[in-house]
């Protein structure tokens, strides 16, 4: 939860103090009243800010994402609208132009790791008793909460975020993009005990890592269902916030939304939403229901630079949770992702038009090592139907791949050069493919 982008929060990144400047003794200066001149310029200055509010939003339209790559769907994207007369005569050269690149969602994570496997499960339990108040919640639950301090070696600076406690004897469950592109990472306590931690594992497509500390007697939080919640079930955060300062912060909503789609890392993750306060520094923190039990890790809210946005977070269920960390304490990393293994994108009529290609989705890269590759899927091609059902959004092969298995195969019709055929696909490891 560092610098904003549109989209989502990064862990907080905290720079080492500078040194204070010398103070110097304030100027004063009379204070001038309003003259005629004065208000016009300020209404002068109000009407420009509102024409060039009106234009910054009239010229940020554009298409929506162009490159998608179905195992890691990019980030949306704002383009100018495609223009007939400035297409070149290849249409090769035009999608080479036209699509981004594929970013990488490699973890990059130097901290000492443990040695595995690790003798722990993570249990998800029904809820019992009454519902509690939320001074009964923060009372129960608040000690479980850690703060997490990441460094990486040459940095001035440091990134904070929020954990939750798997294990009395010291897992730690937090996000993986607040530890990412760090060496070293340091769990305070909520009686101020601090520790240095170790990697168990972490997986950037879900944004779910685990840390270990020499630690014991720790005051485990509890895991409860997320499959039960419905929209409107009122829930509570406690996480770090803004900072050290503002550790084990408190605060309160409902579930906005099940099973929300959210786009992040390149995938497409299915979150739970609330409307509950989060703020940089929040991550890794949990999501508790009204029983006092972690439903979901905090790990995303929907931010703006050029909108307001109040009210839309995201959390990690607790049913994804339990599966990622099975993996993690066994492996170090998340096994059993099925991949197909290309990067494709949508045609734009435009294009589809002037080159009089078939409507599909166009093959921008091939996977190395993916069963797509053996097959002989090229980049250039065009896929235009799956398992025998004609496609023109990722959303569509996503939904089709959804229910399969690392093994299990896909049919593709590809179109290349005027001429349609089929191969089948054997999806892959994501991890075989892409690392982790």
């Amino acid at each position: 939860m560092s610098e904003y982008k549109d989209g989502w929060y990064e862990p907080l990144k905290t720079e080492a103090p500078a040194q204070p400047a010398a103070e110097e003794k304030p100027k004063t200066r009379k204070r001038r009243g309003w003259t005629p001149g004065r208000v016009l310029g300020v209404i002068a200055l109000v009407m420009a800010l509102i024409v060039g509010s009106s234009l910054l939003f009239s010229l940020g339209g554009g298409s929506e994402p162009i490159v998608v790559d179905v195992e890691r769907d990019p980030e949306p994207s704002r383009r100018p609208n495609v223009r007939t007369d400035e297409m070149p005569e290849d249409w090769a050269d035009f999608f080479a132009s036209y699509y981004d690149p594929t970013e990488s969602t490699e973890e990059n994570i130097g901290i000492e790791r443990m040695t595995l496997p690790l003798d722990f499960a993570l249990q998800i339990r029904e809820p019992e008793g009454e519902e509690l108040t939320l001074q009964e919640l923060y009372a129960t639950c608040a000690d479980s909460i850690v703060g997490i301090a990441a460094s990486a070696d040459g940095d001035t600076g440091y990134s904070w975020g929020t954990g939750v406690i798997l294990s009395s004897d010291g897992l730690i469950l937090t996000n993986t993009h607040v530890i990412n592109d760090t060496d070293m990472a340091t769990v305070t306590l909520y009686n101020n005990e601090e520790y240095e931690a170790k990697l168990v594992g972490a997986d950037v497509i879900s944004d779910i890592a685990v840390l270990k500390i020499e630690a014991k007697n720790l005051p485990a939080a509890v895991f409860g269902p997320s499959g039960d919640l419905q929209v409107g079930d009122p829930v509570a955060a406690i996480g770090n916030p803004l900072g050290e300062e503002f550790r084990s912060t408190l605060t309160n909503g409902i579930v906005s939304a099940i099973e929300r789609g959210i786009n992040y890392n390149g995938r497409t993750m299915t979150l739970l939403q609330t409307n509950t306060a989060l703020n940089e520094g929040n991550s890794g923190g949990a999501l508790f229901n009204m029983y006092g039990q972690v439903v979901g890790v905090t790990n995303m809210k929907m931010m703006s630079s050029y909108s307001s946005i109040e009210g839309i977070g995201f959390a990690i269920p607790s049913t994804t949770v339990q599966t990622v960390v099975a993996s993690l304490v066994q492996h170090g990393e998340f096994r059993g992702r099925p991949a197909i293994g290309i990067t494709v994108g949508g045609i734009p009529d435009a294009a589809k038009e002037h080159y009089e290609l078939p409507a599909g989705l166009y093959v921008t890269a091939v996977s190395e090592g993916s069963d797509a590759e053996k097959q002989g899927i090229l980049p250039g091609d065009i896929v235009t139907a799956v398992n025998g059902t004609p496609v023109t959004t990722t959303e569509e092969i996503n939904a089709m791949k959804q229910d399969l298995n690392v093994g299990d195969s896909m049919d593709f019709t590809i179109w290349r050069k005027g001429e349609s055929f089929t191969v089948t696909v054997k999806l892959v490891d994501t991890i075989d493919i892409y690392g982790k």
